[in-house]
């Protein structure tokens, strides 16, 4: 069986990179000293870690009933890239513990929910289906990293480099699990739209409470919290805030026939890749991307 959607770029894992996580010059509060921006992003460093153990696992349910040798590579190139998202956001990760952020805490609340309740509660179909709906939340993601606002502006460039080739890696595999759903694991269109709709509630709403549970270990206090939130809330939602270019990336997905390959729009991916070829730099392929989409 092979796919009808033939990926438009190759998976190509990029191991060993330096994103300069471990220099002390890092602030605490790295996105333009803001602690709710700053921990909004913290809150995904932690959550990607058991989120993408998650994404292997559930793809790999159906592994053995594959014969498609062109997925089996696919697969093994999606496993390599989100293994290496993993390790390296926990490099970043050992920076949040050392600032007296319980990240095990976090991590094991995030595990037991997918490991525990999702695997153990819904059938191996539907948390595949799970697992598409977040990847297409991931892939989607450059579209509001990756524009002439230059959202991202204020934060550290190494932080920023991060999340830049994490971004830039998820546009390539974003096909795979996808593919395993709509071939092996035999998902129908409800069933799919069923785990999108528990995704968009479930996700936002993971990411807020590692985000209040931070600034908490923080030492600000709940009202503190509760300011931070609503201006942080409207720097998300307003017409030209963080998420407002996801808008019209998120709904294709309800569409009868959706396929990630029919997002053709690729924000900031040649740019990347051409500035990381000069050097394998991941900081200096972060930087060089920006200019080019900005100018």
């Amino acid at each position: 069986m092979t796919t009808k959607h033939p990926a438009m770029h190759p998976i190509v894992p990029r191991e060993r990179l330096d994103f300069q996580l471990d220099h002390a010059d890092i602030p605490k509060y790295w996105f333009g000293g803001d602690p709710f921006k700053t921990r909004l992003f913290d809150a995904m460093s932690i959550i990607f870690p058991p989120g993408e153990k998650f994404f292997m696992t559930c793809v790999r349910d159906f592994r053995d009933q594959i014969s498609d040798r062109q997925l089996l590579d696919e697969i093994k190139g999606f496993n390599r890239q989100e293994a290496q998202h993993s390790m390296v956001h926990n490099q970043y990760n050992e920076r949040l513990r050392q600032q007296g952020i319980d990240v095990d805490r976090l991590t094991k609340w995030l595990d037991d929910l997918l490991f525990t309740n999702y695997r153990g509660r819904f059938s191996r179909g539907y948390t595949l289906a799970i697992t598409c709906a977040l990847e297409h939340f991931t892939s989607i993601g450059a579209h509001t990293l990756f524009d002439q606002r230059d959202i991202m502006k204020e934060a550290d460039p190494r932080v920023r480099a991060m999340y830049a080739w994490h971004a830039i890696e998820e546009v390539e595999h974003k096909g795979v699990a996808y593919d395993v759903m709509e071939d092996y694991a035999k998902v129908g269109y409800a069933k799919r739209i069923a785990a999108m709709l528990h995704t968009t509630v479930m996700f936002p709403l993971t990411i807020h409470y590692f985000c209040d549970q931070m600034l908490k270990m923080d030492g600000f206090s709940w009202w503190e919290r509760r300011k931070m939130h609503a201006k942080g809330m409207w720097w998300l939602l307003k017409p030209s805030g963080l998420l407002a270019p996801l808008v019209r990336h998120y709904f294709p997905y309800y569409r009868v026939g959706f396929h990630p390959w029919q997002e053709t729009e690729q924000p900031g991916y040649d740019q990347w890749l051409s500035a990381f070829s000069v050097n394998r730099d991941p900081v200096e392929a972060s930087e060089l991307m920006r200019a080019a989409l900005v100018r």
